[in-house]
């Protein structure tokens, strides 16, 4: 049973003054001056569900209540409007001064009765490695307690839900199926459903749109990097992809929770979003974002993808790659203190200033591959669970084309378009 709730026009200005001084305030990713007067356009214009709390507080009044959330919960409020006439074909012109606060902040600082706090892969405070086991800890500054979802158990125990009455879900995905929020989505939808806790989903852009892309899928490559026959890209919101978990019956046993989305004011997919806040220690700036779904393939290669740089996910190279004239060196550093060839020489490419590309390309896997010293040693078994199905490695290792691979993808594509339909808020343009 879904549940959508649409935002108002009206908007909360009353807690300005607790805005000053707060330490989780997060920085918005450097601009250009020309790009920071469109984004603050496109802010006033644009809503995400955390920006709508006239909505959702209310829902809190009066509960015990639980907030899946990292560093990427923000909240934007409104100080001051100019311009109050904004068209959306027009936001250049329009300007606006805004604050943020942590959701966390927000709730607390408004006397909502929260217990605990569940942090996904890399952590509360976004800060962990990829695929470090984060223990449970206390938040320093309103003193909750803080449950890991990525150590002991992914999926919240029914001891680790007590005291429960409402859970809060808010997490910045970038829109890849191997990006593991939607498999924590995933467990907590299940846990909240088997102890019948409602749950509240504050809806974020997907920085790559309604870009559909990539294999689908294959079952029996199950992992918490793929969980549902989806493919790479699967062009939804987080709150869109919560429905259709629901709607598909891919909780244990058929169950479905009890599901509220706060869709993003103002939104469609034609949209460029910038995110605000690195969503991960390894995700810097949009042009690793926007490669991302491409150079993810590499972890289940013998390639760095740059972790241990300032480049990462901008970057790629191995020791092996000796035809390639680009050079870079890993070394520890925040979210990688173990980088794959740790102090050692690479060879590969920088794509640093490469053009936004709208899907994935395998061109930089492809040609990895065709360069590498060693190609019995290219592949290691987790490019399979990140491929979600066994066929890409053999395609690759037979010299398929591009081109040819990608023909063999189409109809698990058309198939997961035609299911998406059923599940979402926004338009594609």
């Amino acid at each position: 049973m879904k549940s959508i709730i649409h935002s108002k026009n009206t908007f909360l200005f009353f807690f300005v003054t607790v805005f000053t001084g707060l330490s989780f305030v997060c920085n918005a990713q450097s601009k250009s001056k020309a790009e920071s007067q469109k984004s603050i356009a496109f802010e006033k214009y644009l809503k995400t569900g955390a920006d709508q709390p006239e909505i959702y507080l209310s829902l809190l009044k009066d509960k015990k209540v639980g907030v899946l959330t990292n560093q990427t919960g923000i909240v934007n409020f409104d100080l001051k409007y100019e311009d109050e006439g904004i068209h959306p074909h027009d936001l250049k012109t329009a300007t606006i001064n805004y604050k943020q606060m942590h959701l966390i902040d927000f709730l607390y600082y408004n006397k909502i009765n929260l217990k605990k706090i569940y942090a996904p892969e890399h952590g509360f405070r976004g800060t962990a490695d990829a695929g470090e086991l984060i223990k449970d800890g206390k938040d320093t500054k309103t003193g909750l307690p803080i449950i890991s979802l990525y150590g002991n158990n992914k999926k919240p125990t029914k001891e680790q839900l007590a005291e429960i009455d409402v859970m809060i879900f808010d997490l910045q995905d970038v829109g890849a199926r191997f990006y593991t929020y939607i498999s924590s989505l995933h467990y907590l939808m299940e846990a909240c459903a088997e102890n019948n806790i409602p749950v509240i989903v504050l809806d974020r852009p997907n920085p790559k749109g309604a870009t559909i892309d990539g294999p689908v899928l294959d079952m029996k490559n199950k992992s918490f990097v793929g969980m549902h026959p989806i493919p790479v890209l699967h062009g939804m919101t987080i709150g869109e992809y919560a429905q259709m978990i629901n709607g598909e019956k891919w909780l244990k046993n058929g169950a479905q929770a009890k599901l509220t989305i706060i869709p993003v004011k103002n939104y469609n997919k034609s949209m460029r979003y910038s995110l605000p806040v690195k969503p991960s220690p390894n995700l810097p700036n949009d042009t690793s974002i926007n490669l991302y779904t491409s150079l993810c393939f590499f972890e289940g290669t013998n390639v760095s993808m740059g972790r241990g740089t300032e480049k990462q996910f901008q970057i790629y190279g191995s020791p092996s790659l000796k035809n390639m004239g680009f050079t870079f060196t890993p070394k520890p550093n925040e979210g990688a203190k173990d980088p794959v060839h740790n102090g050692v020489k690479c060879f590969g490419e920088d794509l640093s200033t490469h053009k936004t590309i709208d899907g994935l390309s395998l061109e930089w896997l492809l040609k990895a591959y065709k360069n590498t010293e060693n190609k019995e040693k290219f592949f290691n078994t987790f490019f399979i669970k990140l491929a979600g199905t066994d066929q890409l490695q053999k395609q690759i290792e037979k010299g398929l084309t591009e081109k040819e691979i990608r023909s063999t993808w189409k109809a698990g594509i058309e198939d997961f378009k035609e299911t998406r339909k059923k599940y979402l808020l926004y338009t594609d343009f």
